[in-house]
């Protein structure tokens, strides 16, 4: 199979997110804000740093997709568990930059 042209690709982008049972919590807050079909839209995924002493403990990276960033912020911003988006960028690299 040929590999997909750059401006076929979809757009990522990085957000570091804190707060406590992430794992769990902003799977359930997507699901139950955006719905399904809304998270199948996401694309959610779950990145592994390199170094992890740059972040703090309770954080996480995930990726999305660059159109659906709006509504990921605003499900986790009515989840009832406090979950804070610190920063979002196109790339790894710039995310980890402060």
């Amino acid at each position: 199979m040929k590999p997909l042209k750059p401006s076929q690709r979809e757009n990522k982008r990085y957000l570091l997110v804190q707060g406590k049972n992430l794992k769990t919590n902003i799977e359930k807050a997507i699901l139950d804000f955006i719905g399904v079909l809304g998270m199948s839209k996401v694309g959610l995924g779950w990145i592994k740093t390199k170094y992890p002493q740059k972040h703090k403990k309770d954080s996480v990276i995930i990726c999305v997709n660059r159109e659906m960033l709006d509504s990921v912020r605003a499900s986790l911003c009515v989840w009832p568990e406090k979950m804070s988006v610190e920063k979002v960028s196109g790339t790894l690299k710039g995310l980890g930059r402060k």
